[in-house]
């Protein structure tokens, strides 16, 4: 591992955070800097924060500290894309965006498991 880059739960979290900012462009004009917003940041802040950690990887306790603030930009990014598929979108498409990110969540959990006990 060369690079932030070759860890798969930071390719994933990128792409994820495409397809959320596409979506949030889709809300009404009054969302787009409310929901809008704050799902577009939860969203990038996922991938922020494993880069965060990956550039603290010496320091193992600081490189979990991070990943497990991703983590927890997972579930609010979950939760802020539930909010706005049962207000916008009656017919549940972001269904498949919301589980992607709890995907997400469970290997960025399993990469802490692995950073906590293998990391050097």
């Amino acid at each position: 591992m060369k690079s932030y880059r070759d860890l798969e739960i930071y390719q994933e979290a990128y792409q994820l955070a495409i397809e959320v900012h596409h979506m949030s462009l889709t809300l009404p004009n009054h969302e787009l800097y409310e929901q809008g917003s704050q799902v577009r940041r939860s969203s990038k802040s996922v991938k922020d924060n494993i880069v965060e950690g990956y550039g603290r990887k010496k320091y193992k306790n600081d490189f979990t500290r991070f990943l497990v603030y991703a983590q927890a930009s997972c579930d609010e990014t979950i939760s802020q894309i539930s909010m706005i598929n049962d207000l916008y979108f009656p017919e549940n498409p972001l269904i498949k965006l919301m589980s992607d990110y709890d995907i997400l969540g469970k290997k960025i959990n399993k990469f802490i498991q692995y950073v906590e006990e293998k990391w050097k």
